[in-house]
């Protein structure tokens, strides 16, 4: 039997179909970004073009010239990603969404979470995915590779975030949630949530699983607004990150103009409900630093972050200030790991390429890369067959690609091969075992 809480989730669900449907029956829903946009036609063309099939249209690779950004043109022209079983509805990103929000991962995932405290005696939860095959409990092998999964801004674990991590368990990976205090059943023991782009928790956890292994290299893949949190930590922690590639399905870049924008109110209501319902969980304990009643009667998702982070009882600031701590790309210059950021031009929730798109960081930085499609949606990239999303296919391929470089221009360089177990050298502890718990 349905819970409350599961009830209300399946009404919002129904409810958020009839709407689509009425609104794209009757033609209300814009589709931002499209490629015939007469202002936006030159800017599109740039890039290196990877023809695919008539279902998925061409993507372009937008980067600056380097040996690895040939390499990967290479491994993604030669790789199916790209290609795939013909999407029947190419113009309708509001339902290439939907198709990955309410498709349920196959088979079912067996997660086992592990609760980490942080150093003000918060918590984090670290959820491991381990089959239905009954692996143990983030086992795998001990050089195998670690990918850190970090769902969107909400806390929402989609059913395509599962599903990436099923696809990466298949082929050997160690996939593992990473939730901040709150979200996803989480429990809240401090008053504290974690801002948009403050990547202090995620640091701690990146430390915790390079000393859980350490002999294994670390990946990290984010989901919609999720990207916030991870492209911040690479630009804050520059060459320090511990991580040896990433990449960003459908990122917000531009945070503080995403909010100030606001989403499609077919889109913005059900997730400001979603997280007016997690909040209301912990309204006793919030009561103490912000107005509940406020916060719980916020109309737009600006108001919400607004009062749960710059209105606060106790160290009250401004919007700018905020967003002067909390913008994703504030440190991107400082980033010195290969991120690659998979965007579509009709993405109805970032909003329009010309304005929500970064181009000149693409073009400069030799870190960044972004593979721009001219259809796929938010987070969606649909297609018939196996997987159901290329998106995911081409995340892994570039994972493997990125492995091959690195070993290929070791040995040309000829550099010294300090003693492993595995793909990284293995280095000292750096976390204490007892800020570690289990459930």
């Amino acid at each position: 039997m349905l819970s409350p809480e599961g009830l209300m989730a399946v009404a919002a669900v129904l409810m958020g179909l009839g709407l689509l449907a009425w609104c794209l029956w009757a033609g209300r829903l814009e589709i931002p970004g499209d490629l015939g946009e007469e202002e936006d036609e030159e800017k599109e063309e740039e890039g290196i073009p990877f023809m695919a099939e008539e279902g998925l249209g061409h993507c372009r690779l937008l980067c600056k010239p380097s040996a690895l950004a040939q390499h990967l043109v290479r491994s993604l022209g030669r790789s199916a990603a790209l290609q795939g079983g013909r999407w029947p509805w190419p113009c309708w990103p509001q339902l290439q969404m939907l198709w990955q929000l309410l498709q349920p991962p196959e088979p079912e995932p067996v997660v086992a979470r592990e609760l980490l405290q942080l150093p003000d005696a918060g918590l984090v939860a670290l959820d491991w995915l381990v089959g239905p095959w009954g692996a143990a409990g983030g086992g795998g092998w001990i050089s195998s590779p670690v990918l850190l999964l970090i769902p969107n801004a909400a806390g929402k674990v989609t059913g395509g975030l599962l599903q990436l991590g099923l696809r990466a368990l298949e082929r050997g990976f160690i996939p593992v949630i990473f939730n901040r205090r709150g979200h996803n059943g989480c429990p809240l023991t401090t008053p504290r949530l974690q801002p948009f782009g403050d990547p202090g928790d995620l640091r701690e956890a990146v430390t915790y699983l390079r000393c859980r292994h350490p002999s294994a290299s670390l990946l990290a893949v984010s989901e919609g607004s999720g990207s916030g949190l991870l492209l911040a930590y690479l630009g804050e922690s520059g060459s320090s990150s511990r991580l040896a590639a990433a990449a960003c399905l459908s990122p917000i870049f531009r945070g503080r103009d995403w909010f100030e924008a606001g989403m499609p109110w077919l889109y913005e209501w059900p997730l400001l409900l979603h997280l007016k319902q997690g909040l209301s969980r912990y309204a006793g304990a919030l009561a103490e630093v912000v107005d509940m009643d406020r916060l719980l009667g916020s109309r737009s998702l600006r108001e919400l972050e607004e009062t749960l982070f710059c209105r606060t009882r106790s160290r009250p600031t401004s919007w700018e200030s905020y967003w002067e701590r909390n913008e994703p790309l504030r440190d991107a210059d400082e980033a010195a790991v290969p991120v690659l950021c998979l965007c579509s031009a009709d993405d109805p929730v970032r909003g329009p390429p010309a304005q929500s798109l970064p181009r000149e960081l693409f073009r400069s930085s030799p870190y960044f890369f972004l593979l721009l499609t001219p259809h796929g949606g938010h987070c969606g990239f649909p297609r018939r067959g196996p997987g159901r999303c290329w998106a995911h296919e081409a995340v892994l391929e570039y994972f493997r690609a990125m492995a091959e470089f690195l070993r290929t221009e070791e040995r040309r360089k000829g550099l010294p091969r300090p003693r492993r177990r595995g793909a990284l050298p293995v280095e000292p502890p750096l976390f204490t075992w007892q800020r570690s718990y289990t459930r």
